[in-house]
C-alpha cells in the first residue's frame, strides 16, 4: 500500500502542466501506481476543464491541447538518443527491462527506459550504485539509485530539493518506510540516511535540483554524489 504522496500543490502543478518536466516525471509515475492520486488528478482536471468551459473563447482553445501527461510523453519521445539508434539492431534496448528490478515499473518509467537502452551503472559508496539518464535538459539529475539489501546509504543532506519515488524494495530513514509508489520530497536543508530492507534491493528513481552534501566524518572524506552533468 502507498503510504506517501505528491501534496496538492505539486498535483495542481502538475494537472495545470506548469510543473517542470523532470518532476513531473516522477509524479507521472506515482500517479499511474497511486489510485488515490489518479482519483485527485482526474478531479482536478475536470474542475480545470469546467473553468475554461466558462472562460473567454481564446482561452477554451487551450483545453484542445493535450494534458500534462500526454505532454510528458511527447517530451520523452522527442528526446535524441546516440546509444538508442546504435543499438536499434542488436535487441540491446531490452536490456534494462530484463533485469527483475524493472519487471513491475509504471508505463512512464518504461518508455524512459526505452530510451535509455543501456543504463551506466556507477559504485557511489558500498551497497550504492547510480545510473544517470540522458533527459535533455539540464536544469535536474534524473536518475536510478540502487541501494543493496540492507545497505545504508551515508547520511547527506540538500542543497536543493530532492525528489524519490520507490520503484522496487523498499527502504527507511528517521521518518518511516518507503515502499513501491511512495514519494518522498526532501527541501534544502534537510539531512537522512536511507537503509535498504535486508531481504532485496531496493531501486529509486529520483530528480535532484544539486548535488548532496555527506555529514559527519565521510562528508570530510568522500561525496558520493558527483556534481551535476549537463544530459
Amino acid at each position: 500500500m502507498i503510504h506517501h504522496h505528491p501534496d496538492n500543490n505539486l498535483l495542481l502543478e502538475y494537472a495545470s502542466g506548469s510543473l517542470n518536466w523532470a518532476h513531473s516525471l516522477v509524479v507521472a509515475a506515482h500517479i499511474q501506481l497511486c489510485p488515490k492520486c489518479a482519483a485527485q488528478l482526474k478531479l482536478l482536471n475536470s474542475v480545470g476543464g469546467s473553468l475554461l468551459a466558462t472562460a473567454t473563447p481564446s482561452a477554451s482553445l487551450e483545453s484542445s491541447e493535450p494534458d500534462a501527461f500526454g505532454k510528458l510523453m511527447q517530451r520523452i519521445d522527442r528526446q535524441p538518443d546516440k546509444d538508442e539508434e546504435q543499438c536499434a539492431g542488436s535487441g540491446s534496448s531490452a536490456l534494462p527491462l530484463r533485469d527483475p528490478i524493472f519487471a513491475s515499473v509504471p508505463p512512464v518509467v518504461r518508455k524512459l527506459l526505452a530510451d535509455n537502452p543501456v543504463l551506466q551503472w556507477r559504485r557511489l559508496s558500498r551497497g550504492l550504485k547510480e545510473a544517470r539518464l540522458k533527459t535533455g535538459q539540464n536544469e535536474r539529475e534524473v536518475s536510478f539509485h540502487r541501494i543493496a539489501p540492507g545497505s545504508k546509504v551515508a547520511e547527506h543532506d540538500h542543497r536543493g530539493r530532492e525528489i524519490t519515488m520507490v520503484l522496487y524494495g523498499s527502504f527507511s530513514d528517521a521518518d518511516g518506510v518507503y515502499t513501491p509508489g511512495d514519494f518522498l520530497v526532501r527541501e534544502p536543508g534537510e539531512v537522512h540516511r536511507p537503509t535498504a530492507t535486508q531481504d532485496q534491493e531496493c531501486l529509486c528513481l529520483s530528480v535532484v535540483e544539486a548535488p548532496v552534501a555527506l555529514t559527519g566524518i565521510w562528508g570530510k572524506i568522500i561525496n558520493p554524489f558527483l556534481s551535476i552533468k549537463p544530459q
